[in-house]
């Protein structure tokens, strides 16, 4: 049987412009927001925090918050 990834969280290890699959899946969820976030449209994440962003504002609001906290 042929295992499908569709519907499936990914697990990946984030760098500088790319990503690694560490688990295969169709999509991650915001580190933020909870969001959903297809693997062809994430463009933004946080190499320290290995964390996703569903947007660049999103992100931005997550570094400044970060920020506040010592982080």
């Amino acid at each position: 049987m042929l295992m499908s990834n569709r519907d499936r969280l990914a697990r990946l290890h984030y760098m500088p412009f790319s990503f690694r699959i560490l688990q295969p899946g169709d999509h991650v969820r915001c580190a933020v927001t909870g969001a959903r976030i297809a693997l062809d449209d994430l463009r933004y994440w946080s190499i320290a925090r290995q964390e996703p962003y569903a947007s660049a504002e999103i992100s931005a609001r997550a570094v400044l918050e970060a920020q506040a906290n010592g982080a």
